[in-house]
């Protein structure tokens, strides 16, 4: 190359890393883009200045440093204007990371050092002006018909490919527009031609490749560019640079003198002004990324038996009932027929005759929305009591992880059972990835939701998820790595092999089973709680656990004629009147370690009782503390070898279930045919029934159709549970598959054809409601554009937060000259739940709610409606919501 020419090469590509550009439509990304853009300018001659005292103009070693510089940042300069993964030579030569830390080995793959953060393709046609910083000093514009493909999904990330379609004449400047298409057998751009084209279809258009390739790039970005975030992106460029340095020094024969070394620390120090400046940005989508997000759309659906006679007639009077009564009429609730009638005359008339009919019983368990009803929802949540705690269930519509992390501080250690079916990363089940990041780009998605996940799990809770062959392995190995023991691995036997192109035809997926619970598991199809509903009923008879009730019970248990072998071994009852089992301590094989035959010593005659032939199943430490809870049986006297008692409540469940039931049949009855796939209800009642107890919360993130709420009110039908559920799901069926179901079937149990067999429902209650999203957050969120702020006059932009002056969301809240706060939230969003946004951010649950206040279960209140505040009351408000409004250091 000539002399400057390395010098430019590399600050091109530097300044297009932070291309700005005006792009029509709501890119919150783009938005960002544009703003790095203007910072760029201001950075760029303080960049250059320190770059001179380090090396002089007319030094022969400034080449080679900018040939250096571009050599290592291409590396990590990709389309999108994001940091991440290209190539990693020096990971190759670093064995000693296979050691690191306290395993054994460690699972590494290209991206766990990322957010996965792509929610889904947005791939739409779109306008492109680059900024009038060229040489022709002025726009050059350009459209992109993405009308191919927009529409298409197109899971594996196949690259896109242009070509010219025409060119159209806008006033005295052209625009060129572009056809966008996938990439097919390899088909790639030819820029040259497009240029080519261009001019022959209008002579006077000046476009050029230069621009044509950003302008490309421009438009990827709005496609592409949220797919991951760097989690540290400082810290990952220092170190590969210093990995990329050490290889480069240790790869030349010559030795290094003093100023050959000065000149290397030279090129160090300015790689790392630049990283720590690229930084500043992937930190601060990072930033808003972790931000928690509002709370939107919030609406409550109650069963009608909560409410008040009074109440009742008032809704019957409101003008929301005709649009309730259209909806219960399309969701097959009630027929064309339904009359409010009974609603004007309250509660006394829900309750119906039954004559036989398969519609006729009552009308208690209509769900009322109070989406319907807003000017009455705060007269109907006063009727319910404690809010959060009256709740039977919640269904979060947002990305997951934003879920999760918003909810984190209100729900945190609160979840008995997490229960996922994630996507299995196969073609057909719609999880995105780049192509050569198939498996990492998975692995990113369920290492970040997983870890964030358990911060809301209870220290005895249970950890679910579904899986199949396609990354089984993986995902094991992952789950290793998290702080929750493995309780083992269900094989669930579909008894339907799925044939196709040869090989083995797989009939069969796995549930891996995490747990702090030593013995999490259950269960035998319900005589459980026949068990112990006998025991109850036992005890009561005898006024206590004595030789004669034992005796009934275990009687009752061996002729019983439908439990199984193994539910017959649970017939004895301890003091407490707890069902258990006597089950042999011995090892299956002989043990050599002298440790499994130290004997247990009798804790009434002192003296050590036999040990089994084949030593001990358990450590010695792990008997000592069986002991000391009481699950290990002694005889009368030290001549009896001990066993074991194994409670009902730890009765565990076969690691093969054979279970040929479709979910899709569940949908079909309920008349919600619209959802490709799901798992069973009765499956899911199987596990639901081993981990989560009659109070306790289940939670699923990756919700679907909504198998897992429906399990959840299916099993407190049956046994007048009061467990919870809380969903999350990002798809648009949330409105249109899950939240319907959960109204219908709290209505009626058993549907066929989607319409009810009887009206045998349930008294329920749920809220619904959305939450802001990450894209939303960048498109609202104001930046200085183009301004520079230094804060602190000591520091370099380099070494501080450049964005800590930037309004961000603080234009929600401003002081007037007379000195008074003025907030409006719902600037931000029409729809936003101050209530609910100020619960999960206080990690509170809510007692009561009104229009202008909320009251949450630990007696506090907190004012919501910032025009019934006084100024005091505006500035206590305002710094209970900061984490909202402004996020940095």
């Amino acid at each position: 190359m000539s002399a400057g020419a390395k010098e430019k090469r590399f600050l091109d590509a530097l300044e297009s890393l932070f291309t700005g550009a005006e792009v029509d439509g709501d890119s919150g990304f783009i938005n960002l883009m544009r703003i790095k853009h203007g910072h760029f300018q201001s950075i760029r001659p303080i960049l250059m200045e320190r770059i001179d005292d380090r090396v002089a103009p007319e030094a022969s070693f400034r080449e080679e440093l900018f040939d250096k510089l571009y050599t290592f940042f291409s590396r990590y300069f990709c389309e999108s204007g994001s940091i991440y993964f290209r190539h990693l030579p020096a990971f190759a030569k670093i064995y000693e990371r296979v050691y690191a830390g306290e395993s054994d080995a460690e699972l590494v793959w290209k991206t766990r050092m990322l957010y996965y953060v792509k929610s889904d393709i947005l791939v739409r046609s779109m306008p492109v002006k680059l900024m009038p910083d060229r040489e022709y000093g002025r726009p050059q514009l350009f459209y992109f018909d993405a009308s191919e493909v927009e529409h298409k999904k197109n899971n594996e990330r196949r690259e896109f490919t242009f070509k010219f379609a025409k060119t159209k004449r806008a006033e005295d400047e052209t625009e060129l527009h572009l056809a966008v298409s996938y990439s097919r057998n390899g088909t790639q751009t030819n820029l040259s031609e497009i240029v080519k084209q261009s001019r022959n279809a209008d002579p006077a258009t000046q476009i050029i490749e230069k621009d044509l390739q950003e302008a490309i790039r421009i438009f990827r970005r709005q496609t592409e560019a949220d797919f991951f975030i760097n989690k540290d992106a400082r810290g990952f460029l220092r170190e590969q640079f210093d990995l990329w340095l050490y290889q480069y020094m240790f790869s030349e024969d010559s030795v290094f003198e003093q100023p050959r070394l000065e000149q290397l620390q030279a090129l160090k120090r300015t790689a790392y002004d630049i990283i720590d400046y690229i930084a500043q940005f992937e930190d601060e989508l990072c930033r808003v990324w972790e931000k928690p997000k509002f709370a939107r759309n919030v609406n409550y659906v109650v069963t009608l038996d909560k409410l008040s006679s009074q109440l009742l007639k008032k809704i019957a009077m409101h003008k929301g009932m005709k649009k309730q009564v259209k909806e219960w009429q399309d969701l097959n609730i009630v027929d064309k027929d339904f009359s409010i009638s009974s609603l004007n005359r309250g509660q006394s008339s829900l309750r119906m005759e039954s004559d036989g009919g398969p519609t006729n019983g009552d009308y208690r368990f209509l769900p009322l929305d109070t989406k319907h009803f807003k000017s009455l929802e705060t007269d109907i949540l006063g009727e319910l009591g404690d809010l959060d705690e009256v709740l039977d269930g919640e269904l979060v519509h947002s990305e997951n992880w934003q879920a999760l992390n918003t909810l984190t501080p209100r729900c945190r250690g609160t979840v008995q059972c997490i229960h996922i079916d994630p996507p299995y990363n196969t073609k057909t089940s719609g999880f995105l990835y780049r192509n050569e990041y198939r498996h990492s780009s998975w692995l990113t998605m369920m290492e970040n939701r997983a870890q964030k996940s358990l911060d809301l799990l209870a220290e005895n809770g249970s950890f679910l998820c579904h899986i199949d062959e396609n990354e089984y392995e993986r995902l094991h190995l992952l789950f290793d790595a998290l702080p929750i023991p493995n309780a083992g691995t269900v094989i669930w036997d579909k008894r339907n092999p799925m044939t196709g192109g040869g090989g083995i035809a797989i009939q069969h997926e796995y549930v891996m089973w995490r747990s702090a619970n030593e013995a999490p598991f259950m269960a035998s199809d319900h005589h459980g709680q026949d068990m112990r509903d006998k025991v109850d009923e036992i005890i009561r008879k005898h006024g206590g656990v004595s030789n004669e009730s034992r005796q009934e019970y275990a009687d009752w248990v061996r002729t019983h004629p439908t439990l199984s072998g193994g539910e017959k071994a649970y017939c004895y009852l301890d003091d407490a009147g707890r069902i258990y089992s006597s089950v042999s301590l011995r090892a299956p094989e002989p043990r050599t370690d002298p440790r499994f035959h130290q004997p247990l010593v009798h804790p009434v005659t002192g003296r050590p009782c036999p040990v089994p032939p084949n030593g001990f199943s358990r450590t010695p430490e792990l008997l000592q503390e069986m002991a000391e809870n009481g699950e290990i049986l002694f005889g009368k006297d030290h001549t009896t070898q001990p066993r074991q008692k194994h409670l009902l409540t730890q009765k565990q469940v076969t690691s093969v279930q054979q279970e040929a039931r479709r979910g899709k049949a569940d949908l079909d009855r309920l008349g919600l045919s619209n959802f490709p796939y799901c798992h069973s209800v009765y499956f899911y009642e199987k596990l639901l029934e081993a981990t989560a107890d009659t109070a306790d919360t289940v939670l699923d993130y990756f919700a679907g159709s909504g198998t897992t709420a429906h399990t959840v009110i299916n099993l407190n039908r049956r046994d007048e549970g009061k467990r919870k559920y809380v969903l999350v799901e990002m798809g648009d069926y949330f409105d249109t598959v899950l939240v319907p179901r959960i109204k219908k079937i709290v209505y009626a149990a058993d549907w066929k054809d989607g319409k009810p067999c009887a009206r045998n429902g349930s008294s329920h209650c749920f809220k619904y409601y959305s939450l802001e999203q990450y894209e939303e957050t960048l498109k609202n969120a104001r930046y200085k554009d183009g301004e520079q702020l230094e804060l602190d006059s000591g520091k370099s932009p380099f070494e501080q937060y450049v964005f800590f002056g930037e309004d961000k969301y603080t234009h929600a809240v401003r002081l007037l000259k007379s000195g008074k706060l003025s907030i409006n939230l719902h600037g931000l969003y029409s729809d936003i739940d101050i209530a609910e946004s100020l619960a999960n951010v206080l990690g509170k649950q809510i007692r009561h709610r009104t229009e202008d206040t909320v009251t949450f279960a630990d007696g506090t209140t907190e004012k919501i409606n910032p025009t019934t505040m006084t100024n005091e009351e505006r500035q206590h408000f305002v710094a209970l919501i900061k984490p909202y409004l402004w996020w940095g250091k």
